[in-house]
Order: C-alpha cells, then sequence, then structure tokens
C-alpha cells in the first residue's frame, strides 16, 4: 500500500502542524517496514541508520501524532509495547492478526471471516459496526517446531 504524500501534508497544515524532515524520516520507515508492525523501539533502531540525532522521544511523539491524524493505527498486541502501521484507509475491515506467546512474531491474516457475524450483531442490537479488530493468540509454526523438538 502506497501512502500518499499529498493527503499526509494536507492533515498536517489542516491541524497547523510541520512535516518536518525527522517526521519524514520516520514515515518513510513504515513504507520501507509494510509487512511488520513496528514499536517505537523498531523505529528508532530503523531510523538511526539514516539519520543518528532522532532521539527515542522524538520517535515517541512522531508515532503519537501519527496516530492522532490517523496516518498509523495504533494497536496494542498485550506485550506492553504498542505498534503501529500504515492506517489502511481504503480497507474499512483491517486484516486480523496471529501473535505468537512464545516468539511474540505478529502475522497478517487478510480473511473477513466475521462479515456475517457482523450483520447479524448489526440487525439485532440495531447498531451501525463500522470496524473491528481480532487478535488470535497462539504459537507460531517455528515455535511449535521448537517444542516438539
Amino acid at each position: 500500500m502506497a501512502i500518499d504524500m499529498g493527503d499526509i501534508r494536507q492533515k498536517f497544515q489542516e491541524k497547523q502542524y510541520k512535516l518536518t524532515p525527522q517526521r519524514k524520516i520516520i514515515l518513510e520507515a513504515f513504507v520501507d517496514h509494510q509487512d511488520e508492525h513496528l514499536s517505537a523501539e523498531d523505529v528508532h533502531t530503523i531510523v538511526r541508520q539514516h539519520s543518528s540525532e532522532i532521539g527515542l522521544a522524538t520517535v515517541y511523539r512522531t508515532l503519537e501524532l501519527f496516530s492522532e491524524l490517523e496516518v498509523l493505527q495504533k494497536m496494542d498486541f498485550g506485550d506492553g509495547r504498542s505498534r503501529y502501521e500504515i492506517n489502511e484507509k481504503t480497507t474499512p475491515h483491517h486484516h486480523h492478526h496471529l501473535i505468537c506467546l512464545t516468539c511474540n512474531k505478529v502475522k497478517e491474516f487478510e480473511d473477513d471471516l466475521l462479515e456475517t457475524l457482523e450483520t447479524v450483531i448489526s440487525r439485532k442490537s440495531n447498531f451501525l459496526i463500522v470496524d473491528h479488530q481480532v487478535k488470535f493468540y497462539g504459537y507460531c509454526q517455528e515455535c511449535q517446531k521448537k517444542s516438539e523438538g
């Protein structure tokens, strides 16, 4: 998924924020690692390779701002660290996440099997559902093999 920089610039202008070089570098980390769910520490490690003057506090503040502006989606996988990914506005129902309890690896599961359930819940409760998040916790294939051997 490509990031629309024009859309992001507009969001920043509307809220009277500047898209600084540091913010662009942090955003680039998500473009380069689209299949990953990055924590602030992950982002800091990535951006330090390009720009050593960006501190961890700057990364934290920028991630919160990007989340507030809906550029990134903030997620909690129960491991005590917030993780972020590009906010995919084009897909109203996001993918689901498979979270390994041993190595904390996060995989995405694309099939949305909840649409029928959502329709039933919406109809029975007279509630307009606009989104949902599902997290499955278990053990990835690699960790299952390690525990067998």
